[in-house]
């Protein structure tokens, strides 16, 4: 059995005016849009089995570990993992749900999904203002036979403290040494060049308006929007499809067992099959939640999209973690996060 889950608000049941005990208490998430397709769903799904109220609060990465940081949320959801260190000031833990992939889509007439490619470094070049238009030398020279306009290319980028810019500039700092020292790596960065926009809804959005523009979205996104994507080309140098199966092939090499607090990213991965911008959502929660009720309540959803919710998961190409993780992440649960009377959390599903 694979592992889902997701950042959500887990209301308390009430009928005929009388809580359910074991939902006593509400519990409120925030976070990442990157997985916020997938969410959306469960939370429909898990409302229809269980009759427990589910909302997920889409802001950001950003927002999402400011307000677990200040305790405002009871867990928060990112793309971009704290390191050990900030989690053990924060007193939080961290561990991985599903695996996506960071697209770039692109609105360009007569163009369609995968017959325009493009590597890094002139990906980079675009987004630092230095490739203006979309028939440019570095550009043409990727893609001989195809009909490249005459065109200035719009750049659309996040203008929220975003996990998905945090997997994007990660990548294009590793395969840039330009784009590093100019912007660097960040859910925030100083954008050379373009408009922005929030959200990955934002983001699809304006693409979709804006004809000859560029943006990058995670995958559900660009299949719920039937976006044009460009293919990817890979730390081997081969050109890519993005999918489940790239995004698999991108976490292959990982050694979870081997990661303290399963801290990795992974971006420009080896293999043949890689999509070089792939991205996790993490969830954070507190070691001592200051209402295990609602920290209890949370592990029983995750309990339950593991068991139900791969389906889901799979339809909008999002790979759930594998089976060996899946027991990593649980034996965290018993270790590190726990009520009062100091014993685990167990999930009551």
């Amino acid at each position: 059995m694979r592992w889902l889950g997701g950042a959500l608000i887990i209301c308390a049941a009430i009928f005929w005016g009388i809580r359910t005990p074991a939902l006593s208490a509400g519990v409120t998430g925030a976070g990442a849009s990157f997985p916020y397709p997938l969410f959306a769903k469960w939370t429909v799904s898990y409302r229809n089995a269980t009759g427990i109220e589910v909302n997920y609060h889409s802001i950001g990465s950003g927002g999402g570990i400011s307000q677990i940081e200040a305790k405002t949320i009871d867990f928060g959801a990112s793309e971009m993992p704290l390191k050990p260190e900030a989690l053990e000031k924060a007193g939080l833990v961290q561990f991985p749900t599903v695996i996506g992939g960071v697209i770039p889509v692109l609105n360009l007439e007569g163009i369609k999904p995968a017959e325009i490619k493009l590597s890094g470094k002139v990906l980079a070049g675009i987004y630092l203002g230095k490739i203006s238009k979309w028939n440019s030398p570095e550009i043409a020279r990727l893609n001989p036979g195809v009909r490249l306009p005459d065109k200035y290319i719009g750049v659309v980028h996040r203008s929220d403290a975003s996990g998905t810019s945090f997997a994007f500039t990660n990548y294009l700092s590793g395969v840039s040494p330009q784009w590093k020292q100019v912007a660097g790596t960040g859910i925030s960065v100083s954008w050379p060049t373009g408009v922005g926009a929030k959200g990955n809804e934002g983001v699809a959005s304006y693409v979709q308006k804006i004809s000859g523009s560029i943006g990058y979205v995670e995958y559900a996104y660009v299949l719920q929007n039937n976006m044009t994507y460009a293919l990817m080309k890979n730390r081997n140098g081969l050109f890519v499809k993005p999918g489940p199966k790239s995004f698999r092939a991108a976490a292959a090499a990982i050694r979870w067992k081997e990661l303290k607090d399963f801290y990795t990213v992974l971006t420009d991965e080896p293999g043949r099959d890689s999509w070089p911008i792939t991205g996790v959502t993490f969830i954070l929660m507190y070691k001592d939640p200051h209402d295990p009720i609602t920290a209890k309540n949370t592990l029983d959803f995750f309990t339950w999209a593991e068991m139900k919710g791969e389906q889901t998961a799979n339809a909008l190409g999002y790979v759930p973690m594998a089976e060996g993780v899946v027991k990593l992440i649980r034996k965290q649960w018993r270790t590190e996060i726990r009520g009062a009377d100091g014993r685990p959390l167990e999930p009551g599903l």
